[in-house]
């Protein structure tokens, strides 16, 4: 072969990884166009929060939210693909504010409160109680950090950051900011209360913050869930499904 044709021959092999390399270039680029999902891979500095996941949040409790058992395997499952994991409990005293039989009210009235509205709910997650105690089929032995919260017998709290006087806080933000993590992901019971609090408490906190809804249940109390997922779309929280997180 003289140096002419091998200067063709290696100018036609060019070509051709050319083409074959433009060709995988080019179904990238339509994948991406045609908004083929990318998975969110969590990393150290992301955290996923299981929030309340508990006897009396799941059917059989005192304050059950409907199919709240449904999300134990899921999130099972999605706390393998974090390193960081903090898991909240409702922990009350008995005769607890925000219980309505501790003002001689049913259930679901409201009140007021020196730090503001108070809906009332069912006697629920008194300490020590079984119905306190996390769901026997959470599974997530590598958690590193348990928040409860609601242990005040004078004061609600929702959020894993502050209790509802929106001035107390729990912790929560020093321990993550203090271990470098900037991104949270929040799952558990219910959506329009502890789960919608904790994901707006993160924002306020500077926290990226994404709310996993196939891993969350609502109570839906007269329009509650439409307005946390309204709420958290304007402060800025990711609404994301099991789906878009990377598994190992």
């Amino acid at each position: 072969m003289n140096k002419l044709d091998r200067r063709m021959l290696l100018a036609g092999m060019g070509a051709a990884a050319l083409v074959a390399t433009s060709g995988a270039g080019l179904a990238l680029h339509q994948a991406r166009a045609q908004g083929a999902p990318r998975k969110i891979v969590p990393n150290l500095r992301s955290a996923l929060i299981v929030v309340d996941v508990q006897n009396c949040f799941t059917p059989g409790g005192s304050l059950a939210v409907k199919q709240g058992d449904e999300i134990v395997p899921l999130i099972n499952r999605i706390s393998k693909g974090f390193t960081n994991v903090v898991i909240t409990q409702d922990w009350h005293t008995p005769g607890h504010v925000s219980f309505a039989s501790t003002h001689g009210k049913k259930p679901f009235e409201q009140v007021d409160l020196p730090y503001g509205k108070q809906t009332l709910w069912p006697d629920h997650c008194v300490q020590g109680t079984e119905g306190a105690a996390l769901h026997k089929d959470l599974s997530i032995a590598h958690a590193q950090l348990v928040i409860r919260k609601g242990h005040n017998k004078n004061v609600d709290s929702y959020s894993a950051f502050l209790e509802a006087d929106r001035k107390t806080p729990t912790g929560l933000a020093g321990y993550l900011k203090a271990r470098n993590i900037n991104r949270v992901f929040v799952c558990g019971l219910a959506t329009d209360f502890c789960v919608a609090w904790t994901a707006l408490d993160a924002r306020k906190a500077a926290f990226e913050a994404y709310v996993i809804e196939d891993a969350c249940r609502g109570i839906d109390l007269m329009g509650s869930l439409g307005r946390a997922w309204a709420d958290m779309k304007k402060a800025g929280v990711h609404r994301i499904q099991s789906t878009d997180i990377a598994t190992a």
